[in-house]
C-alpha cells in the first residue's frame, strides 16, 4: 500500500531542487502548472504545488 503526499509549498522551483538534492527524481509528465510531481528514493510518487495550483 503507498500514501500519496501532496506537499505545498511557496517556491516551487526552489522546493523541487531541494527535493532532488534529497533523492528524488522529477516525473517526465507534469499534469498542471504550479504542480511538480516527482519520486522518491523508493520511487514513491509525491507532489509539490503552490497555494491555488
Amino acid at each position: 500500500m503507498q500514501a500519496h503526499l501532496d506537499l505545498e509549498v511557496d517556491d516551487l522551483d526552489v522546493e523541487t531542487e531541494r527535493a532532488r538534492a534529497l533523492g528524488a527524481t522529477l516525473e517526465e509528465y507534469q499534469p498542471q502548472e504550479g504542480v511538480r510531481v516527482l519520486r522518491d528514493p523508493h520511487g514513491h510518487p509525491f507532489c509539490l504545488f503552490l497555494p491555488g495550483a
